[in-house]
């Protein structure tokens, strides 16, 4: 359902992350059923629970995504000063360079 404009969005819940989780794993092939149920590890192997595995990747979500989501990369030049060159889309930005001197001199 979209939200209003002006409201806040509001966060997700233990189990719409687990079904993004488990689906997002199930894509890659990554079947959490077999990992032993609960938070206790297995004897054997030492595999964590399946509980344990999802909250950690609960905990990953909630924390790194939204970090990783607003970064924005440093204005072109090297000065980190919010100016027109931030809003460009990255593909109009150039592109990082191992040697920038290389790319100067290319340039040309």
């Amino acid at each position: 359902m979209p939200q209003p404009a002006g409201m806040a969005p509001v966060p997700p819940t233990d189990d719409e992350l687990n079904t993004l989780i488990r689906a997002e794993l199930a894509s890659l092939g990554i079947d959490l059923g077999q990992l032993p149920p609960g938070t206790t590890a297995d004897p054997d192997t030492g595999s964590p629970g399946q509980d344990t595995v999802l909250a950690s990747l609960r905990s990953f979500m909630r924390s790194t995504v939204p970090t990783l989501a607003a970064y924005r990369l440093p204005a072109p030049g090297g000065a980190d000063v919010p100016g027109p060159t931030d809003d460009l889309p990255l593909s109009q930005q150039r592109a990082p360079m191992l040697y920038p001197s290389i790319g100067e001199e290319w340039r040309r």
